[in-house]
């Protein structure tokens, strides 16, 4: 009973973190893109939101906060298998929260967060039940999204390593499937972008974490240690290394499937700790505090990222502007009686969500920080000045 109250009261603080975020952030450039843009699974899922809580804020993450809260109570159940002991099954949700990736997709509208349920959802169900019931969920998952293509890749491979014929036809069946529905995005010549997605791992996981759950999957892989999660988790990100060679990669298609060998790496880590004296588990408590540590310290840097303009330079170099200034800039305009702009850039369409419409009669011009006037619209935060502009009316005769 303690350990159900603990764990409700970890996704209790994360939920509330969340949807405190919801209101310090703005919509950007690529969700509203993917919000007005081509038809897809998480558009039609964020409109039924919308539509159902109405166009603001927290409708609009609604979906993604509910996928990730469901992909914690699921991690939690599938670590069973793996963590014998209650704390480390909770020591192992607490580092999945905090992951930045995790916080991203938690927050951001974008396919990962639904990935990283469906992988979970469909991990759940391999492990728990027949597997005649995960033909009917592979069927769907090949209908609503691209990036289920990795997932189909992982099983055929892990088909073959079970000699499970009817299986492997299945998802060679619904590979092809679902490259006749996607099509395949393979191009370009050596360009040396590997370095570069190595970065992003680091980035999303932190680098103590990234190289440690890599080297849990090589060493599984040498000791023959392998299921469907190492898998579904090693698979993909062979073939997103290899990619990068060619071609700039989209990672978020990659990342979710990194997350699954999470449980794979907390049974190693806590295997090794165990059979060692406690004289000898010094650097293990040293890995797992650093680690901690670090992913913290990502954390408060999210969750404070408007106070790093005070000790920024130059504004746009925030690594989170992109969403920021559409809210307060709409909210500002309003007060102004302004209620249509045009802009030279994609800041319209951000706009548009916020009740600003797209008009030629009010053009919206960025300025210079360094510009002083009443006429000018101006965006701080925290008492510093992030954004700038000036709206010119155009008589039209």
């Amino acid at each position: 009973m303690k350990h159900k109250i603990i764990l409700f009261s970890i996704v209790a603080i994360d939920t509330l973190i969340l949807f405190f975020q919801t209101s310090v952030i703005s919509i950007s450039n690529h969700e509203v893109n993917l919000l007005y843009g081509d038809v897809t699974f998480i558009q039609y899922i964020e409109h039924l939101s919308l539509n159902f809580f109405g166009k603001n804020d927290t409708a609009l993450r609604f979906p993604m906060i509910l996928f990730h809260i469901m992909s914690v109570l699921l991690l939690y159940k599938i670590s069973q298998k793996y963590l014998k002991e209650v704390r480390n099954r909770l020591w192992l949700i607490v580092i999945f929260i905090l992951l930045p990736g995790v916080i991203s997709s938690a927050l951001l509208v974008d396919s990962a967060g639904f990935i990283i349920f469906s992988l979970f959802l469909f991990i759940y169900i391999y492990d728990n039940f027949s597997v005649k019931f995960t033909y009917p969920l592979l069927l769907v998952f090949s209908l609503i999204d691209a990036t289920f293509v990795y997932l189909f890749l992982s099983l055929i491979f892990y088909s073959l390593y079970k000699k499970d014929k009817y299986y492997f036809l299945f998802n060679m069946i619904l590979l092809t499937l679902s490259l006749f529905l996607y099509g395949l995005h393979i191009h370009g010549s050596p360009k040396g972008h590997f370095l570069d997605v190595i970065g992003l791992y680091s980035a999303i996981f932190t680098p103590i974490i990234f190289i440690y759950v890599f080297y849990v999957l090589y060493k599984r892989y040498l000791t023959k240690d392998i299921n469907v999660l190492w898998f579904i988790s090693a698979v993909p990100l062979l073939l997103s290394l290899l990619l990068s060679i060619r071609q700039v990669i989209y990672i978020e298609d990659f990342a979710p499937y990194f997350v699954m060998a999470l449980p794979l790496a907390a049974q190693t880590f806590y295997a090794s700790y165990r059979v060692r004296l406690k004289i000898f588990r010094t650097k293990y408590k040293a890995i797992f505090l650093i680690s901690i540590v670090f992913l913290l310290v990502n954390f408060f840097v999210v969750l404070f990222n408007r106070e790093l303009y005070i000790f920024i330079d130059n504004p746009k170099k925030h690594f989170a502007r992109k969403m920021h200034i559409a809210k307060e800039l709409a909210k500002e305009l309003k007060n102004r009686g302004i209620f249509c702009v045009s802009t030279q850039d994609n800041m319209y369409k951000r706009l548009m969500f916020y009740g600003i419409e797209n008009c030629q009669e009010n053009k919206l011009i960025e300025q210079n920080l360094n510009e002083v006037g009443e006429e000018y619209v101006t965006i701080s935060y925290k008492y510093r000045p992030i954004y700038k502009a000036i709206v010119t009316n155009i008589n039209s005769r």
